[in-house]
C-alpha cells in the first residue's frame, strides 16, 4: 500500500511537472504568435514617393500602394499592418508621429530615415542649380552633420522603438546610389557632381548601419540591389529631376520599389 501512494504521489509531481511546462510553453507560443505585427516608418524612400498609387487618406504623406511595405504587407499577411511613414520625415517626426502603432504585438518594423536630416533634398538643389564646387562644398557639409549629429538622432529614434516594441524584429534599410558613372547621361550634373553625390549616400549609409548595429537592428543595404538600375543606366529604377513633379525627383519608382526594395526587406525580415 505505501508503495502504492508513493508510486501515486510521485505520478503527480511527474504529471504537475509536465502541465507546468505545458503552461510555459504555450504561454512562450502565445506571446511570440501576438509578436507578428508589422509597423512600417520612415521618409519618402518608406512611404513610397515617386511610386504612385498614393493612398487618399494619407494626405501628404504619399503613402503609396507601391511601396515597398504594403507590398510586403499584401505577399505576408501580418496580424496587423501600421503603414506611418511619411514624405519629408527626419527622425523628429518619427519620434513625434510615427511610433503610436509600436508595442508588445509589433514583430517587425522597418524603416528609412536619416536623408532629410542630413540635407538631402538640399544638396541634390544645389548640385543640380550650381557649379560643381558649390555641390562638393554642399556635400561635404552634409558629411559633416553626418559625423556630428545625426548619430545621436538615430539613437533617440532606435531607443524609442526598442522601448515600445521590445519583441520586434527591426530591419533598418538605406538609400541607392543615385547615378551611374560614365553612363547613358549626356547632359545635366557633371560626373564629378555624380561622384560625388554617390560617395555621400554611401557615407551616409555607413553611419545609418553603424547605428543600427550598435541597438542590434539589421541593416538592410539596397545598393547591390539597384546597381544597373541608376539614373543613366538606360534602366533606371530612380527618377531624375521631374520639374512637372519635383517632389518625386530621385525616388525610386514602382520598379524601385518592387524590384530593390522590396527584395531586401523580404531576404531580412
Amino acid at each position: 500500500m505505501r508503495r502504492s501512494r508513493l508510486t501515486a504521489y510521485a505520478t503527480s509531481l511527474l504529471l504537475a511537472a509536465a502541465f507546468a511546462l505545458t503552461g510555459a510553453t504555450a504561454a512562450q507560443a502565445s506571446e511570440q504568435a501576438a509578436a507578428t505585427g508589422y509597423v512600417a516608418l520612415g521618409d519618402s524612400y518608406s512611404s513610397g514617393v515617386g511610386a504612385g498609387g498614393y493612398i487618399g487618406s494619407s494626405g501628404n504623406c504619399k503613402r503609396s500602394t507601391k511601396a515597398y511595405p504594403y507590398l510586403w504587407a499584401a505577399a505576408n499577411s501580418p496580424s496587423a499592418f501600421h503603414f506611418t511613414a511619411c514624405s519629408g520625415a527626419r527622425t523628429g517626426d518619427v519620434l513625434a508621429n510615427q511610433l503610436g502603432p509600436l508595442g508588445p504585438g509589433t514583430g517587425l518594423v522597418s524603416l528609412t530615415i536619416g536623408g532629410n536630416d542630413a540635407g538631402f533634398a538640399d544638396v541634390m538643389t544645389t548640385c543640380v542649380l550650381q557649379s560643381e564646387s558649390a555641390c562638393v562644398a554642399r556635400i561635404n557639409t552634409a558629411k559633416a552633420y553626418v559625423d556630428s549629429t545625426l548619430p545621436g538622432r538615430l539613437d533617440s529614434v532606435y531607443s524609442a522603438i526598442s522601448a515600445k516594441a521590445p519583441a520586434a524584429h527591426v530591419v533598418v534599410l538605406g538609400y541607392p546610389r543615385f547615378y551611374k558613372l560614365n553612363g547613358s547621361c549626356v547632359a545635366g550634373m557633371t560626373e564629378g557632381e555624380r561622384s560625388a553625390i554617390n560617395n555621400a549616400a554611401d557615407y551616409l549609409n555607413s553611419a545609418i548601419a553603424k547605428r543600427a548595429a550598435d541597438h542590434g537592428f539589421t541593416f538592410g543595404d539596397v545598393v547591390p540591389a539597384f546597381t544597373g538600375h541608376e539614373i543613366c543606366s538606360g534602366s533606371s529604377w530612380l527618377h531624375s529631376v521631374n520639374w512637372l513633379n519635383i517632389g518625386e525627383s530621385y525616388h525610386p519608382n514602382a520598379a524601385g520599389q518592387s524590384g530593390g526594395y522590396l527584395p531586401v526587406l523580404r531576404s531580412l525580415a
